[in-house]
C-alpha cells in the first residue's frame, strides 16, 4: 500500500509539474481571450459628426475612437446624417423599431449606442425610454463642438458611451445619456445652456453615475421604462399630435383654441409655479377638453411637481408631475395612441 500511495503522489507531482513548467505556461498562454462584448452604433447626425467640408459617417465615427477594439466589438448603422431638429416622429418609431428587432435577434449584443444633435437629444432619448422593450441599454450621445473646432468632445463622449453600453451594471438602466463623463437618466435629464460643455444635467435629482476609470453607477431610476413599459411601437403607426403652449402675463386662449381646431389631440401648458394659467388660458382649457382633448399640466420653472391626481373621474384635464413640458408631450402622445380613458391616461403619468 505504501508502493501504491508513493506512485499516487508522484503522477500527481508530475501533473502538477507539467502545468506550471514551460510547457504547460505555453498552452495556458495560447488559450484564447473571450471577445470584447458586442455593441451597436445607430448614427443619426448632429454636432458630433458635424465637421467643415462634410459630415462624419457611422465607419468613421468609430474609426476616430483610440483602442476601441480593445474595448468592445462595435459596428453601427447611418439610420440618418442631419441635425436633431430635422429628425421626424415617423423616425423616432422607425428607430425605436429598429433597436427593438436588433435586440430580439441578436441575444450577444451587449448594447446600442445612439449618437444624436444635443438641441432635441433629451427629446429622442425619453421617446427611446419608453419604447424600447429590453433590459440592455441604449445610450445617447452628442457632442456641443464639431470636429473642425478646438477642444472637440466628441471621441471622448462616445468612448464613454460604448464603454457604458458595453458594461453588465447599465442593464434594465432605461435609456441612459452620457456626455461630459456623466451618465444620466434620459428622464430626468435636460440642455441647460445653449453653449457649455456641461450642459447636461438632471437637476436635483443628480446624474445616474459617472465614467472615469471605470462605470460607476449611484442611483437606480424607479419609474417604468424600457423592457417595463406598455408603449410598443410595433403596433403604433403614427403618434397624434400634441403641442405645448407656454403661459405668461396676459396670455390669452386663443393658441389653445387654435391648436385644438388644427387637430391636435392633446396640449400640455407649460405653466408658472406649481402649473397656474392665466384667466383666459383656464377657459380656454376647459372649452377644448369639452371637445375631447386631453390637456396636461406642468411647470415652466424647470422643476418640481404639479401632482399626478387630474381632475378625477372623466376629466380630461391631467396632471404631468415632474415631466418637463416636452417631455410631457412626448409621454401623451404615446398615452394616446394606445388609450383614450382619462383614467388611463392620468395612471400612465403617475407610472412613468
Amino acid at each position: 500500500m505504501r508502493h501504491r500511495a508513493s506512485f499516487a503522489i508522484s503522477s500527481c507531482v508530475l501533473v502538477v509539474a507539467a502545468l506550471t513548467g514551460p510547457a504547460g505556461r505555453a498552452q495556458q498562454a495560447a488559450a484564447p481571450a473571450p471577445a470584447p462584448p458586442h455593441v451597436f452604433l445607430y448614427a443619426t447626425g448632429g454636432t458630433i459628426s458635424n465637421r467643415d467640408g462634410g459630415r462624419l459617417t457611422v465607419d468613421e465615427l468609430i474609426k476616430s475612437v483610440p483602442n476601441l477594439g480593445q474595448r468592445v466589438r462595435a459596428d453601427g448603422e447611418q439610420f440618418t446624417n442631419v441635425s436633431s431638429g430635422q429628425i421626424t416622429i415617423d423616425q423616432w418609431l422607425d428607430l425605436s423599431r429598429r433597436i427593438n428587432e436588433r435586440f430580439k435577434k441578436d441575444a450577444e449584443l451587449a448594447g446600442v449606442v445612439v449618437t444624436s444633435g444635443t438641441d432635441t437629444l433629451e427629446e429622442l432619448a425619453f421617446f427611446l425610454h419608453l419604447t424600447v422593450r429590453d433590459e440592455r441599454p441604449v445610450v445617447v450621445v452628442g457632442s456641443m463642438r464639431n470636429p473642425s473646432q478646438t477642444g472637440y468632445e466628441g471621441v471622448a463622449n462616445l468612448d464613454d458611451a460604448f464603454r457604458v453600453a458595453a458594461d453588465p451594471s447599465a442593464r434594465d438602466m432605461g435609456v441612459l445619456v452620457v456626455l461630459n463623463d456623466q451618465i444620466n437618466s434620459a428622464r430626468e435629464v435636460t440642455k441647460t445652456d445653449a453653449r457649455l460643455l456641461n450642459t447636461f444635467s438632471s437637476g436635483d435629482y443628480g446624474e445616474l453615475g459617472t465614467v472615469l476609470d471605470r462605470v460607476t453607477f449611484f442611483r437606480k431610476p424607479v419609474r417604468r421604462h424600457t423592457a417595463h413599459t406598455e408603449f410598443d411601437v410595433s403596433k403604433i403607426q403614427s403618434l397624434p399630435r400634441v403641442d405645448v403652449i407656454l403661459t405668461y402675463q396676459g396670455a390669452s386662449a386663443d393658441l389653445i383654441k387654435a391648436a385644438a381646431d388644427l387637430g391636435a389631440k392633446g396640449i400640455v401648458t407649460a405653466g408658472a409655479g406649481a402649473g397656474a394659467l392665466s384667466g383666459s388660458q383656464s377657459e380656454g382649457v376647459s372649452q377644448v377638453t369639452e371637445k375631447g382633448v386631453f390637456v396636461v399640466s406642468t411647470t415652466r420653472t424647470g422643476a418640481g411637481s404639479v401632482g399626478t391626481g387630474g381632475r378625477g373621474g372623466a376629466s380630461r384635464r391631467i396632471g404631468g408631475d415632474d415631466l418637463q413640458p416636452l417631455k410631457a408631450r412626448i409621454l401623451l402622445m404615446l398615452a394616446l395612441a394606445t388609450t383614450s380613458d382619462p383614467a388611463e391616461v392620468q395612471r400612465i403619468f403617475r407610472e412613468y
